[in-house]
């Protein structure tokens, strides 16, 4: 059984943004509009976060990509009544849009706050939208899925060419299209995966562990960079 994970080399990204575009055109991620942005109301699948500089203020000294960090134990499937969002048995952690209620206490619950709610059906299905991915309707939660659609596709794909599934076949519109190729996507059950090795760096760490949501995105800090 695969265990789905990604490591974030921080030394790497530079704030381009690319991640956060491919996330949106991928997962047909709505723009909400000035108005409603204005509201707190932005939904970003992923976000690229500034961190700043204590001994130089208003500089920034490094960018922080959040995705959903698809914990293995994540609070947010703990204290949805209707059981709308759930973790799969390769630790991706789904959203059943049909069944939400709205009610938000998964969000609520996220300590890293990768929950979105759409406070009004924002778009509705159009040309130049990805068919693979439903368009979210108003009054329900949605966040990355790691693009699961992408697993289903490859799946089908290397079933039907009668192979296993390989490395590259699987991965998400985000870590595809970073430039500089700082996010590493993969097998973490794998120990021989890229993703595993990086994941066992000295230099890994993941946001509020000491929380023990056991996040399998995966950041590399300061130090030297990976070949």
């Amino acid at each position: 059984m695969a265990r789905w994970g990604m490591v974030i080399d921080l030394d790497r990204c530079t704030g381009c943004q690319a991640c956060v575009i491919a996330c949106k055109a991928e997962n047909n991620v709505a723009a909400v509009g000035a108005t409603e942005a204005l509201r707190g109301r932005t939904i970003s699948w992923m976000q690229v976060l500034a961190e700043g500089d204590d001994e130089h203020p208003g500089e920034v000294r490094r960018f922080l990509p959040r995705p959903c960090l698809q914990c293995d134990d994540p609070p947010c499937t703990k204290v949805c009544p209707v059981y709308a969002t759930y973790r799969d048995p390769e630790g991706i952690v789904a959203q059943i849009y049909a069944r939400c209620i709205g009610c938000r206490f998964c969000m609520a619950a996220c300590p890293y706050n990768a929950k979105y709610f759409n406070w009004r059906r924002y778009q509705t299905d159009a040309p130049g939208q990805n068919p693979d991915v439903s368009v979210r309707p108003k009054g329900v939660v949605e966040k990355c899925t790691f693009c699961h659609h992408r697993l289903q596709k490859a799946r089908e794909r290397a079933r039907a060419e009668r192979r296993d599934l390989t490395p590259g076949d699987y991965v998400p519109a985000c870590a595809e299209a970073c430039p500089a190729q700082a996010i590493v996507f993969g097998d973490l059950a794998d120990s021989g995966s890229e993703v595993a090795r990086l994941a066992r760096s000295p230099r890994a760490f993941r946001l509020l562990e000491e929380l023990g949501t056991k996040p399998k995105v995966i950041y590399l800090g300061e130090g030297e960079s990976r070949g």
